[in-house]
């Protein structure tokens, strides 16, 4: 089975990878994230370095919300997305790294992460791009 995934892998990242793009320009038109990170953004602070070395900009984008609190209610007001410690499916996930990923690293230690309160990781999957937009913008809308 996983011989036979392989074979679809590449058409299955380009998707995602073009889906996620697409996603870090709505969340950063959209205007509630503090910081929209998404190596292949011009605002990246890596991207000239994420284009030489990378033939995408990969299937995560990170933001800011500015809070905790805002970045639950965007977790919750997800519909498509799941919610998942876990990134990296076909599936659309996201996270509330400072809560799952990062717990155990230091508070002090998590801003020279980039782990932040508001911060919430959105790893895009094969979901419509259509549909990934209006759920993620609505999610917006409500935190």
């Amino acid at each position: 089975m996983l011989v036979k995934g392989l074979e679809t892998l590449d058409l299955r990242v380009r998707r995602q990878t073009d889906s996620a793009a697409a996603l870090a320009d709505v969340i950063a038109d959209h205007g509630k994230a503090r910081q929209v990170l998404y190596p292949f953004r011009a605002d990246h602070p890596g991207h000239d370095i994420a284009r030489k070395q990378m033939s995408g900009g990969g299937t995560v984008v990170a933001l800011d919300l500015g809070s905790r609190e805002a970045a639950f209610r965007f977790l919750n007001a997800l519909e498509i997305v799941d919610i998942s410690n876990n990134l990296g499916d076909a599936k659309s996930m996201a996270t509330h790294p400072p809560t799952t990923t990062h717990r155990s690293v230091p508070e002090e230690m998590r801003p020279s992460l980039g782990v932040v309160e508001g911060g919430v990781r959105l790893s895009v999957g094969l979901e419509s791009l259509a549909d990934l937009t209006r759920d993620v913008t609505r999610a917006l809308d409500q935190a």
